[in-house]
């Protein structure tokens, strides 16, 4: 089982559930109901849709010698297993490939049965997923958006689709949240490894800009996080319970002043990677709470 859950980065996996919520929480407050079946079976396939990209990008990290040349930290750098066991690179996948399998057979379950507008959401995850590693690293500007673009628009309105029947001005505006940190997660994770990527030929953001520049990008982006709150509360979208996101700024504004610190010292800059990644969790996991609290 070590050698299927590595790849599949177990840890990391806690981000879906937290998107999905938020959608959860939009299509609560537009007046569905929490239907345990569906929410149960949204959760099982955006989480196999996580679990695949990561084992397809341990795989192809692995097959491109890219692994080998990174120094891994808690937040980058791949899980180590195909390193240890290179035997078991056929398990990774295989993992990537059953699970996009699962999560194309619970999609298109919610094609037919909830609707047809929910295929392009459904398309273009997949693309997403099967594209990342060999097309989307190498294009930069694509790899910034499409990482929150899977987790913030597709998780959310997908999620508040297959529980309304529809699409919303709550669920779009709350899937922006989820959708600038997540990309932002990506971008921060991607400084450790700036000089192993450059070797196999990606082409991100911190490679293109230079760690310094992109960490002002980091700011600008989390700072638009917390602007799609705002502006649902004062456009009438939003309870004021959504505020509830806003508690998450006082660890932004010190996570924003360290990235900028220690951009291009990496032993300096790792602590802030873990705080990133509470600011991911936390700030949709409370917009989702006030959310549902005011329904």
């Amino acid at each position: 089982m070590r050698y299927i859950l590595g790849p599949m980065k177990v840890p990391f996996l806690i981000l879906t559930p937290m998107c999905i919520l938020v959608g959860i929480g939009t299509a609560i407050w537009s007046g569905a109901k929490a239907d345990v079946i569906s929410i149960t079976l949204i959760t099982i396939g955006a989480v196999c849709a996580h679990i695949s990209v990561n084992a397809l990008n341990e795989y192809c990290d692995f097959k491109s010698g890219l692994d080998s040349r990174t120094q891994r930290t808690p937040f980058s750098g791949g899980s180590g297993t195909l390193q240890e066991r290179p035997d078991k690179a056929g398990t990774a996948l295989a993992t990537g490939v059953i699970s996009l399998l699962l999560a194309f057979a619970i999609g298109m379950y919610f094609v037919f049965t909830v609707g047809i507008w929910l295929l392009p959401l459904g398309l273009l995850g997949i693309a997403l997923i099967v594209f990342y590693t060999q097309w989307i690293t190498k294009r930069p500007f694509v790899c910034l958006v499409a990482p929150g673009l899977a987790f913030g628009p597709l998780m959310v309105l997908g999620t508040h689709f297959v529980l309304t029947g529809g699409y919303s001005w709550t669920a779009l505006l709350a899937s922006l949240v989820p959708g600038f940190l997540v990309s932002d997660l990506l971008l921060l994770n991607q400084f450790p490894d700036v000089e192993a990527d450059m070797t196999v030929g990606r082409n991100h953001l911190p490679i293109k800009m230079g760690r310094k520049n992109v960490a002002r990008i980091y700011i600008f982006f989390l700072a638009a996080s917390y602007v799609p709150i705002l502006s649902g509360y004062a456009l009438g979208v939003f309870p004021v319970h959504a505020l509830f996101a806003l508690a998450t700024v006082i660890i932004a504004v010190n996570t924003a002043r360290g990235v900028l610190r220690y951009s291009d010292e990496m032993k300096g800059l790792v602590p802030y990677l873990g705080k990133n990644v509470i600011i991911n969790l936390a700030t949709p996991a409370l917009l989702a709470i006030g959310l549902i609290a005011a329904s």
